[in-house]
């Protein structure tokens, strides 16, 4: 296998908004991804930034050419959920869910 992985798990966003950062990243170059995430003003871009600088990490333990590697894959899935409750009138209390993201990257040499 000529791929190199990492992955964050429990990442305190919800996938959706993470998805929006992610989506931009496919397919790119690992370099300018990373350089590209510099410049995204959202407030998942630096987790997935150092996500990136340690899949990069990972490739060069495995001795793949790290000039030529491209993001192949990058999921965002859901993780847990943590459950709050928001008091409401009448003694009634609504569900409040605090989503998380499970986040995985390939990277992979350009063929």
């Amino acid at each position: 296998m000529n791929e190199a992985t990492a992955q964050l798990n429990n990442y305190r966003q919800s996938p959706r908004k993470v998805r929006l950062v992610v989506d931009t990243l496919r397919g790119k170059k690992i370099e300018e991804a990373i350089t590209l995430l510099s410049f995204i003003p959202r407030r998942s871009a630096l987790p997935l930034q150092k996500l990136l600088t340690s899949a990069l990490a990972n490739a060069k333990d495995l001795a793949l050419p790290t000039e030529d590697l491209i993001v192949k894959e990058i999921r965002v899935d859901a993780g847990g959920t943590l459950y709050r409750r928001r008091p409401r009138s009448k003694g009634m209390a609504n569900p409040i869910r605090k989503r998380t993201s499970r986040i995985r990257v390939t990277l992979a040499p350009k063929k």
